[in-house]
């Protein structure tokens, strides 16, 4: 354990405190070898998108479509009522943020230019509205309307309205002596600067935008127009679902106060200390799990710290076990 390159990198380096500090979450070491010597012989492939439906593989539609998708990817259960949200495409329900592309391809196949700065910078919360229509409404509709204001606005003044534009002016790696794409997404553009405080020191998680540069990776993966360079560095993407898959799998371990508010849909604030505890923890277990699987895969089929979040999301992302609530913008 704590032998891979990726326990380096500032997100892992900056949980680890964390960890060690917990009262409220468990990682359970036992239970990372019990599922890694399971779950190492599964098949890992490499998708072409980590998304439903297909949008083509024009480089630059493909860049605006991920980071777009990204700026929005959070909140999609009713706070009130846990229940998740739902839109339709193709004859079916789509659930959370697989609804939400859903949204857009279908705004996309109506002529609504979401995708550009130019739409997203003058958008209203009556245009969002009417752009996430699904089975409830859409949580946190001012505050998507915000973040996609601010947004459009940087897209517009720096990058001729594109996000393509802005990529192509990124070193090709998460890190490069601070003109990689983590380092220069966050403070460009601050809706993705996912930063906590524990402890009087900052925590940094950045979900949404390891996310966008994951999706990033696999939808290119087809076109050969962009690559992360140092894909090994990324860590999982803290959010609401892996924890379920966590805790089913007996990994996790939650302190019998916080375990009930979970259960009963009690909201866990933002930036609390359990709801860091959930969301560091998430990025702890990950990388152990994925360690412990590479462990047992042969050299030739060493898993990245993505694929594994992935499948765990994937698997459990819909189910009806009860997930931390938090009212939160970053994931």
């Amino acid at each position: 354990m704590f032998e891979s390159a990726f326990w380096k990198t500032p997100v892992l380096q900056s949980v680890i405190p964390v960890v060690e500090a917990s009262r409220h979450v468990r990682t359970n070491k036992d239970e990372i070898a019990r599922v890694a010597g399971w779950l190492a012989y599964e098949p890992f492939g490499w998708a072409q998108s980590v998304l439903p439906f297909d949008i083509g593989e024009d480089p630059g539609v493909l860049t605006d479509y991920q980071l777009f998708l990204n700026t929005l990817n959070f909140a999609f259960s009713d706070f009130a009522t846990g229940v998740k949200y739902e839109a339709e495409r193709d004859g079916r329900l789509w659930s959370d943020s697989e609804g939400m592309v859903a949204n857009v391809l279908n705004a996309l196949d109506a002529g609504v230019p979401v995708l550009t700065g130019e739409w997203q910078a003058r958008a209203t919360r009556a245009d969002v509205e009417r752009l996430f229509t699904g089975t409830i409404e859409m949580p946190m509709l001012d505050e998507r309307t915000e973040i996609l204001n601010a947004v459009g606005t940087v897209l517009v003044d720096r990058y001729q309205g594109r996000w393509a534009n802005w990529l192509a002016s990124c070193a090709p790696s998460m890190y490069a002596g601070g003109d990689g794409l983590l380092e220069r997404l966050p403070v460009e553009f601050p809706r993705f600067r996912d930063i906590s405080v524990y402890g009087g020191r900052d925590v940094r998680l950045f979900k949404l935008g390891q996310l966008a540069l994951w999706g990033l990776h696999t939808s290119h993966q087809g076109t050969g127009a962009f690559a992360v360079g140092d894909l090994s560095n990324m860590t999982a993407f803290a959010d609401y679902i892996v924890p379920v898959a966590l805790r089913l799998m007996r990994i996790f371990e939650y302190a019998p106060e916080l375990e009930r508010r979970i259960n009963e849909g009690d909201e866990i604030p933002c930036d609390s200390e359990e709801e860091i505890e959930i969301r560091a923890h998430t990025l702890y277990a990950t990388a152990l799990l994925t360690e412990a699987a590479n462990a047992i895969r042969p050299a030739g089929e060493q898993l990245v710290i993505p694929q594994l979040d992935y499948r765990l999301w994937k698997t459990y992302h819909a189910t009806f076990w009860p997930h931390h609530l938090t009212r939160t913008i970053m994931y």
